[in-house]
């Protein structure tokens, strides 16, 4: 009898290990998840400094920065839609740095505006801005061209949209008040994926089924030897 129950004991247990195994690799990913929000977290909020004169995505996603000129009134629209709120669009205007004309021209996401405000005036011109810099992934095989009718664009594609308004692709989030009816919709990291612990006991729990079915085999061949 033990020589029949031998293969499935070692199979079962073989196979709960692995399934443990990945479960503890997940907790651990979680840790290391959670120490990299908490990084961007503080990044976000920090103090702001001047605008890079030379911008890396990677080195430079969420750096806090201000920069002071004026507001050219080119803009996108960006639809969106907000919880308890409705639909409505993130205003995207190009932003000239410098005292006067002939700065860098950079895009800033100045926020969101609901759909029955999209038509009214924007307050653009001279101000200063504070912001995180910030390049959101938010374009996938299914992300529609913009809307040539209405004007709406339907993900915040930094590239695609400083080539449509031709400026460098520097792509600033307010997270202050940059005039009129805008409410700034800040960068923070609710966005980013984190879903190890999920993970986790997903596996946790088969290795447990996996036990429960190995102890049932080994109680169904114990009956028939018996």
């Amino acid at each position: 009898m033990l020589r029949r129950m031998l293969v499935p004991l070692l199979f079962g247990l073989t196979g709960a290990a692995i399934l443990i195994g990945l479960g503890v690799w997940q907790v651990e990913r979680l840790a290391w998840k959670e120490a990299v929000l908490a990084d961007i977290d503080a990044r976000i909020v920090a103090a702001p400094v001047d605008l890079p004169e030379t911008i890396d995505r990677a080195r430079d996603s969420y750096l806090p920065v201000r920069v002071v000129g004026r507001f050219t009134g080119e803009h996108v629209d960006v639809l969106v839609s907000r919880k308890q709120i409705g639909a409505g669009v993130r205003v995207i205007e190009v932003f000239e740095t410098g005292a006067a004309p002939g700065g860098r021209r950079v895009l800033v996401d100045r926020g969101f505006v609901t759909d029955e405000m999209r038509a009214a005036p924007r307050v653009s011109g001279e101000a200063v801005v504070v912001g995180n810099l910030h390049w959101p992934d938010e374009v996938d095989g299914y992300t529609p061209p913009p809307d040539a009718t209405t004007g709406l664009w339907f993900a915040r594609d930094a590239d695609a949209i400083a080539s449509a308004l031709r400026t460098e692709p520097t792509f600033i989030v307010a997270r202050e008040p940059t005039g009129g009816e805008i409410e700034p919709m800040p960068v923070d990291t609710s966005a980013i994926p984190n879903d190890h612990l999920q993970y986790a006991i997903t596996w946790f729990s088969l290795a447990a089924v996996w036990l429960g079915m190995t102890v049932y085999l080994l109680w169904r061949i114990r009956q028939r030897t018996v």
